[in-house]
């Protein structure tokens, strides 16, 4: 595996471990080139799974812009890397266990929603901000406000 700080081709594993309720080994390698240290994930290939936009069209589904989306609401949250892998490997298991072939945009927006709800407040409302795409203030303060009473904190 190519080193992400060298790019030699020499590594090694130093440690392996299920990752994402055993669908995946997440393993960590060190270069043998330059001692740097770095983590991979081993998942078994899937099945193409399509995403249908709002607009109609359609497009492979993809880890990484969940993973992109939910790291910008996210930012500057203490959220750790690892909580935000596991919040994609949820949102993706709940995917694929619908067992389509394709899907809306706005399910896996909500199932997002549903995870950043569990996990960060400030980050579901950054979120929501975007993926619910307010019309007005009034709309807005509505989410915050069941957010609030989800959480118990309305009173």
């Amino acid at each position: 595996m190519e080193c992400p700080n060298c790019h030699q081709n020499a590594s090694r594993v130093i440690d392996s471990r299920p990752s994402d309720e055993n669908r995946a080994i997440r393993r960590r390698r060190e270069c043998e080139n330059c001692g740097f240290r770095f983590t991979t994930f081993e998942r078994v290939e899937t099945a193409p799974l399509l995403v249908i936009k709002n607009d109609g069209t359609r497009e492979p589904f993809s880890r990484k812009k969940i993973l992109h989306g939910v790291m910008a609401a996210g930012q500057k949250r203490p959220i750790s890397s690892e909580q935000f892998e596991q919040l994609v490997d949820h949102v993706e298991n709940k995917v694929r266990k619908q067992g389509v072939s394709e899907i809306s945009s706005k399910k896996i927006g909500q199932y997002v929603m549903d995870e950043l709800a569990d996990l960060d407040d400030v980050a579901y409302i950054r979120f929501a901000s975007i993926y619910r795409e307010f019309k007005d203030m009034s709309s807005f303060m509505k989410t915050m406000e069941d957010m609030m009473a989800k959480k118990g904190k309305g009173n």
